[in-house]
């Protein structure tokens, strides 16, 4: 039986060892508090209508720019991370000319993976701490997750408005609790981006128009998956491969060359999703869909926006093979 914590300074240490034994690769504790800082930036985003046809972000702002008003009386907020990333998926898909899904949604559906194990910690920060008032939360809450991750110092936001690690790169996931206990809290890290800029030179699409700033609405993750209606024409050409989500701009990261392998294995791709060729996925149909992505967050796309992305990225690929025939067949000429 777990027993009370003596002090703030021993449950916070539980906390946390607790953590990394449940699988999280790091966690941090941050006070929670109006962040000021971010409202105008948000708000000039939304107005600025960066955020595409997501209406839905417009929605709850005091409450994405105050834990206190989603946890009333909350005190803390305990970010999380959990690392997918496999080296030899990235090599993969580096070098395949075939239809690519983001990494992080050939696994499991992380919203299932994550709040599992966020519900045992919140049950065992419960045992020490005698009672505690609160909820979890996995990206399906209006809870700027990057900025609490950041502020309790799991890593610096990148210049692609990712968080990054030293040790884990980019390629994990984000979670948080928001309690009304008091912890010791961690202090932010310095941003180790320094003068790279390969992430923003990298994007298809310039939708990372500044250093920090990204224009959702031209993001090819947008495109893929939240966009319910067609997929501007001048865009078609940039999605290039991609049937869901996008990674260029964390493929090219430095820092997640780095980055060590995680250890959470439903995380990790599905062998049946991860390398097909055009022909699978022009021939799939609604039910294969169905069983295929059943604890998937490609669900995301639905089937019909999955079959659009299809249609572009098959034509992409038919495109870049005649190119290739084409340049083969000059160097042949005399």
């Amino acid at each position: 039986m777990t027993r009370l914590a003596k002090n703030i300074a021993e449950r916070t240490e539980m906390v946390r060892q607790e953590a990394l034994r449940l699988g999280f690769d790091a966690v941090g504790f941050a006070r929670a508090r109006r962040l000021e800082e971010h409202e105008s930036r948000l708000e000039q985003w939304l107005r600025k209508g960066r955020h595409g046809s997501m209406q839905w972000m417009e929605n709850h702002f005091d409450k994405r720019v105050d834990p206190r008003r989603l946890v009333p009386g909350a005190r803390s907020v305990v970010s999380v991370m959990m690392s997918y990333h496999q080296p030899e998926l990235a090599r993969l898909q580096l070098t395949s000319e075939r239809p690519k899904i983001s990494k992080y949604a050939l696994g499991e559906d992380y919203h299932l993976v994550l709040k599992e194990k966020l519900f045992e910690l919140f049950a065992f920060t419960e045992s020490v701490t005698g009672r505690v008032e609160g909820r979890v939360f996995v990206d399906t809450a209006p809870v700027l997750d990057k900025a609490w991750a950041v502020e309790s110092g799991v890593g610096w936001l990148g210049k692609h408005t990712n968080v990054l690690n030293r040790e884990w790169g980019s390629w994990f996931f984000l979670g948080e609790m928001i309690l009304d206990a008091e912890f010791d809290y961690d202090a932010p890290v310095a941003d180790h981006c320094g003068s790279c800029t390969r992430c923003i030179d990298a994007c298809p699409t310039d939708a990372i128009y500044e250093p920090y700033k990204v224009d959702g609405s031209k993001c090819i993750s947008y495109f893929t998956i939240e966009l319910r209606d067609e997929i501007p024409k001048e865009y078609h050409e940039q999605i290039g491969e991609w049937i869901f989500g996008c990674d260029i701009c964390q493929d090219v990261c430095p820092w997640n060359r780095k980055a060590r392998r995680g250890s959470e294995e439903r995380l990790f791709a599905r062998p049946e999703s991860a390398d097909r060729d055009i022909d699978f996925w022009e021939e799939l149909d609604l039910q294969e869909y169905r069983e295929l992505f059943r604890r998937s967050a490609v669900k995301r796309a639905k089937y019909d926006g999955l079959r659009r992305n299809i249609r572009i990225a098959g034509a992409n690929l038919r495109e870049t093979d005649r190119t290739w025939v084409n340049v083969a067949g000059r160097k042949k000429d005399p």
